[in-house]
């Protein structure tokens, strides 16, 4: 997979990566609310960069660099389990300080599971009134 940053012509495609990754995910919220365009909303002032397998994007990763905050990490449902999110999470640690932080939705326990593998500890549990439970992680190495 290439890493690379976000060009304004791959918009459409990490809309639709957006959209129908939390379809897939959160299906205990309401996805029906969900837009292609929340993902240009969600992202505004970040840095985006994205995984390329051949000509296909199939994930990206979206942060906050000054904050070392790690907003969005989503992969094509069809493409989830290939490495994919690892490798653009590391290619993003690279990049921001430490610690680094994220919000993780306590029930997403694939995505739980998948930052406790990696090494991301859970430093807070809190209630978001449109989201639900979630946990804070922290990321120091």
């Amino acid at each position: 997979m290439v890493v690379r940053e976000f060009k304004e012509a791959d918009r459409t495609t990490l809309q639709r990566i957006y959209f129908e990754s939390r379809r897939d995910s959160f299906t205990w919220l309401d996805v029906e609310s969900y837009k292609l365009d929340d993902f240009d909303k969600h992202t505004v002032g970040e840095k985006i960069w994205l995984g390329q397998v051949e000509n296909e994007v199939v994930a990206f990763i979206a942060a906050d660099i000054a904050e070392n905050y790690i907003h969005h990490l989503f992969v094509l449902p069809s493409r989830t389990g290939n490495g994919y999110g690892s490798s653009l999470l590391n290619s993003c640690l690279e990049e921001i300080g430490r610690p680094a932080r994220l919000k993780c939705l306590s029930r997403n326990t694939p995505a739980v599971k998948f930052y406790k593998r990696l090494g991301w500890r859970t430093t807070a549990i809190g209630t978001d009134p449109r989201d639900g439970d979630y946990r804070l992680m922290e990321y120091e190495t």
